[in-house]
């Protein structure tokens, strides 16, 4: 059994992450105060001010637009904050709540409409996390590839036999340019990487290197 179990999780893809699968709402009153969760799937930093920036647009009149973000397939950037809240009460709680469902390329903001009574720490910490955590799950979840872009550089010649591995691979043509000498950039997922490098290198005449990583 045990052994069944390790070769089940040895052949898990290395490539795959997870995100929100949409953008997920929901609303939480405390003791008068209105949350409104909302959740985004956010691919970098420069979305996640984006999407920041409309939101306190669109809830001009809120009192506090808490949030907090994870990017990159393990997680490895990451912010929070509380708006004004009481320091640890509301960034934090809905950062927790991303990291307890392991997902990435995630924003969650949390609004908070103030009701006239205050809620202490420990009640606002359970009012932004409900909020982010109803959020969260009305977004779904969805599986992230990672890949990479790989530039081929052939003769014309050689086209047939890199279209051939271009289609028995099934990898995406980023973009391309055909003359006497040719130029490919194909997207190509992680965990295929060297077989697919092993197979192009085997052509005569052609080259292959590795375009910057975009996730």
């Amino acid at each position: 059994m045990f052994l069944i179990l390790y070769l089940s999780w040895m052949s898990e893809p290395s490539d795959i992450y997870f995100t929100v699968a949409r953008k997920g709402e929901s609303t939480y009153r405390e003791k008068a105060s209105k949350f409104i969760g909302l959740a985004f799937p956010a691919a970098s930093e420069t979305e996640v001010k984006e999407i920041l920036g409309s939101i306190r647009k669109t809830y001009h009149d809120a009192n506090h637009h808490c949030y907090a973000y994870c990017l990159g397939p393990s997680q490895e950037t990451f912010r929070f904050n509380d708006d004004g809240e009481p320091s640890g009460s509301a960034g934090r709680p809905i950062y927790g709540q991303i990291l307890s469902r392991s997902v990435s390329d995630t924003l969650v903001i949390v609004i908070r409409y103030f009701g006239g009574t205050k809620l202490g720490i420990p009640g606002l910490i359970h009012a932004y996390r409900q909020a982010a955590s109803e959020a969260l799950d009305n977004a779904g979840k969805a599986e992230k590839v990672i890949a990479q872009n790989m530039i081929v550089s052939f003769r014309y010649e050689n086209m047939n036999e890199v279209m051939r591995i271009q289609k028995e691979e099934e990898l995406e043509l980023v973009n391309q340019h055909f003359d006497n000498e040719c130029r490919m950039t194909l997207r190509v997922r992680l965990s295929r990487l060297d077989k697919v490098m092993k197979k192009l290198i085997r052509i005569r005449n052609i080259s292959t290197s590795l375009d910057t990583p975009d996730g």
